[in-house]
């Protein structure tokens, strides 16, 4: 995982994920039939932990705008390094697109579940009046995707921690102003 999550699929090359895992080509092949099968289950378990940890987030305090807003900036490793590897996610979105229908099943299948945990909190924040009745929540939700793929594609660039969490406060100050 790490591998493809560090250089992206097309330049991850088999030897480099023979040495990663200490195995033998055949035995990679008997074990994952191929590279994009490989790749497949590694962004899978990527994923599912990533979603587990953002939706973790997104429920971690008594205020669901909070909640909105400890997802945001819990995207932004402090650690550089690992800020400038991105998302894995995000990183398989720039490379394929739309264009893998495996990736784009995974990808529905991940991100359904943390939609409808950011869309459930929203509501909340919306009815303890932590944003305005006039929000439309679906294009809230919208934002704050848009806004989170944003920052891990400026992470990966070498924008600065300040400058990320300037832009994640700045989106969440945007929800409350209306």
């Amino acid at each position: 995982m790490s591998v493809f999550w560090r250089k992206g699929y097309a330049a991850t090359s088999t030897d480099d994920l023979l040495r990663a895992m200490n195995i033998g080509r055949q035995s990679m092949y008997d074990t994952f039939g191929d590279k994009h099968r490989l790749y497949l289950e590694a962004l899978e378990r990527y994923q599912r932990e990533s979603v587990a940890e953002n939706i973790r987030r997104l429920r971690s305090t008594a205020s669901p705008l909070a909640g909105v807003e400890a997802l945001v900036i819990g995207i932004i490793a402090s650690d550089k390094s690992t800020r400038e590897r991105g998302c894995m996610g995000v990183g398989s979105i720039c490379e394929f697109g739309n264009t893998d229908t495996d990736l784009a099943a995974l990808r529905a299948k991940s991100g359904g579940a943390q939609r409808k945990a950011l869309i459930e909190r929203l509501r909340h924040a919306q009815a303890a009046n932590e944003i305005g009745a006039n929000v439309d929540i679906e294009r809230a939700a919208r934002f704050v995707e848009t806004t989170m793929f944003g920052l891990q594609v400026a992470a990966k660039a070498g924008a600065s921690l300040q400058s990320l969490r300037d832009t994640a406060a700045f989106a969440i100050a945007s929800l409350r102003n209306h």
